[in-house]
């Protein structure tokens, strides 16, 4: 353990004057990737918090009231303090330290939709998202399969949620106080009963990849595409103005290094990294469309500087 508090204190001190609050988010997982994206990698990606967990490395302590590694990067960053009374988070120096649950039952006319939800917290894709939205200081839920690895990762700056896909009465909860959905993977507006009160929805969506296979490759992509047709098929008849970013092959290569393309039928040979793939998201949840926006994306030439400006040139284009 001392050698774990050792190494988060120099990894912070390696931080310091690097990250003001005021720098962005696509700096933070881009222009210091070395600094920033490979420790939020290291604690948060599933095989890194394995490892955390059987050599005991995540900056937790075993004593009541203390601050987890992620809770300290947050606060170096916006003044956590502060930061958790303005999300309305539970103080981590309580009595018992633990994290108390409350239930707020509210009507539909009265409630504050405020949240973003990401539908796959588990997913190397959808935790970059997350950590993008917290730098951005927006309220995130998102489902995961094991809270408590969660918790370790986030801490109270992501209210996590797990539970059977399947039962309505999980969805609708965790469809509750959500303005917005981002989902890097296939599989969850199929099993949605109803979207209402959603403002926008935004896919990462691999059909183009899942339809240009062939042989085994088509074989195993199979549920995928089926379950990325049905997601599709849903939004588009929810009325809810949607965004759907077609990629082509998702790649682990660094991101913010390459422009990008966005021409009709880039997809069929062209890549995208997964780290541009999230920040793309990212930056079009605040970007409603009228109705709907559907368009590809790769890595390529074309250099984009103001994504509301591109994402608004597509808009008309479509």
């Amino acid at each position: 353990m001392k050698e774990a508090i050792t190494s988060c204190s120099l990894i912070l001190s390696s931080m310091a004057g690097v990250v003001p609050s005021s720098i962005s988010p696509y700096t933070l997982l881009h222009s210091s990737h070395d600094k920033l994206l490979t420790i939020s990698k290291s604690y948060i990606s599933p095989p890194s918090l394995g490892y955390a967990k059987k050599h005991s490395v995540v900056c937790f302590s075993s004593k009541k009231g203390k601050r987890g590694f992620f809770d300290v990067i947050l606060d170096y960053i916006e003044g956590g303090p502060k930061l958790r009374k303005w999300y309305g988070a539970p103080d981590l120096d309580s009595e018992d330290g633990s994290i108390l649950e409350e239930t707020v039952e509210s009507s539909e006319e009265d409630e504050i939709r405020d949240a973003v939800l990401v539908t796959d917290g588990d997913d190397e894709i959808g935790q970059t998202i997350i950590l993008s939205l917290i730098i951005k200081r927006i309220r995130v839920k998102a489902l995961v399969k094991d809270k408590r690895a969660a918790m370790e990762s986030f801490g109270t700056y992501v209210e996590s949620i797990s539970g059977d896909p399947k039962d309505s009465s999980f969805l609708k909860k965790s469809l509750k106080g959500v303005r917005a959905i981002i989902c890097p993977k296939e599989g969850f507006l199929s099993k949605v009963e109803s979207l209402k009160g959603v403002q926008h929805v935004v896919i990462l969506s691999q059909l183009s990849v899942y339809k240009s296979s062939s042989g085994v490759q088509a074989i195993m992509n199979s549920n995928a595409r089926k379950l990325s047709e049905e997601d599709e098929s849903v939004l588009v008849s929810s009325g809810v103005p949607y965004t759907i970013i077609r990629t082509g092959l998702l790649t682990n290569d660094r991101g913010g290094k390459s422009g990008f393309s966005f021409e009709e039928g880039c997809t069929e040979n062209g890549s995208l990294s997964k780290e541009d793939a999230a920040y793309i998201c990212i930056e079009a949840v605040d970007v409603v469309p009228e109705r709907g926006l559907v368009f590809e994306v790769v890595n390529g030439e074309e250099k984009v500087l103001n994504w509301k400006d591109q994402f608004e040139r597509l808009m008309k284009q479509a």
